[in-house]
């Protein structure tokens, strides 16, 4: 996920310096993913804490909601 996540900051730092309607669609699009993640993240580590799962099941849970928005983010934004 960590090489994932350097992509995709690279590749939107590289869109929204260009400029224009898509660097304005990307930062929105950017600031609403974020948000929705954290609450997905939220939901899934609450979920896994009531079935009664150990810490680092409750992280991977919450880590595995991040990692496949990285990897859905960097394969729009290597096209």
């Amino acid at each position: 996920m960590c090489w994932d996540a350097q992509a995709v900051m690279l590749l939107r730092y590289l869109r929204i310096a260009k400029g224009g309607v898509r660097a304005e669609a990307e930062t929105r699009r950017m600031i609403a993913e974020k948000v929705a993640a954290l609450a997905e993240a939220q939901l899934a580590a609450m979920a896994a804490t009531l079935k009664g799962g150990k810490k680092h099941h409750v992280a991977k849970k919450a880590l595995t909601v991040y990692a496949t928005r990285v990897r859905r983010n960097r394969r729009r934004l290597s096209k």
